[in-house]
């Protein structure tokens, strides 16, 4: 299936209103709707409509939505030009906004490229232990989502000893999702969390105020490497941002994340 499939974004008669449903695929821990899901539904509705991809979208995360429940996303299209389209959507449920998107899409052909930041040498995905979380998987989006520790530290090894350079890595796939797409590394994207407990060296995660994702270059690959770098964590909240790698060495985009610091001890 496509990532629009997986997420079960679909389109009303009205060609920017689109909607989907919170199922448990879709959900955290604690029975809400993952953050990154919110963003790369958004996401996908956008390059339907607009047919250009997708350069970089930021979500705001207003309140909750709960399992079940059925969100309506209202996309307006703000300004289009000859290359590039700023719009915005607006997430709501029962007439509540949970969270809003500023987007801009696009390309333009000029010379001139190349990519600057450097990917962590780690092993391969098939070499690198299984991420095994501290509370069972099953209906959460986590049982849909396989992750490997390429550079960290499992669970029950958060002895509160901190990482001073505050990086971690992962590797990620979906693999209900046969191609990589904007909306794929924006579910990818969303852990920053994981990498605050990381950095400190405690059992720990968070939940998302924001959650942007920039995009480069999109090439076919299995598996994502998450490359995570925490930026500072003080006063309850912590800011990092993502380098998604493909498996090539390909570096596809880039996300960033505030989160509120919580303890999972």
């Amino acid at each position: 299936m496509d990532t629009r499939e997986f997420l079960g974004v679909v389109a009303t008669e009205d060609r920017l209103r689109w909607r989907f449903v919170v199922t448990p695929q879709l959900c955290s821990f604690q029975e809400n709707l993952f953050g990154g899901v919110g963003l790369a539904a958004a996401t996908e509705a956008l390059e339907a409509v607009t047919g250009r991809p997708l350069l970089w979208a930021s979500a705001q995360y207003l309140s909750f939505a709960r399992l079940h429940q059925i969100i309506d996303l209202e996309l307006k299209i703000v300004v289009e030009g000859h290359h590039t389209t700023q719009a915005r959507v607006i997430a709501s449920t029962n007439g509540s906004e949970i969270l809003s998107v500023n987007a801009a899409l696009g390309r333009r052909d000029t010379p001139g490229e190349g990519s600057f930041a450097e990917r962590p040498i780690v092993a391969p995905p098939e070499e690198c232990a299984p991420r095994v979380f501290r509370l069972s998987p099953e209906a959460t989006i986590n049982e849909h989502i396989e992750m490997r520790i390429a550079a960290g530290r499992a669970w029950d090894e958060l002895d509160g000893t901190a990482n001073p350079l505050g990086r971690s890595a992962l590797w990620a796939r979906l693999p209900a999702v046969e191609r990589v797409t904007a909306g794929t590394l924006a579910v990818l994207g969303d852990f920053v969390p994981y990498g605050m407990g990381q950095a400190l060296g405690m059992k720990a995660g968070g939940s998302s105020l924001d959650n942007s994702i920039r995009v480069v270059r999109l090439v076919s690959t299995e598996w994502v490497l998450l490359d995570i770098r925490i930026h500072a964590i003080h006063g309850g909240f912590g800011h990092g941002l993502i380098h998604l790698w493909a498996d090539d060495g390909t570096l596809m985009a880039t996300a960033s994340q505030t989160a509120v610091l919580r303890y999972r001890g």
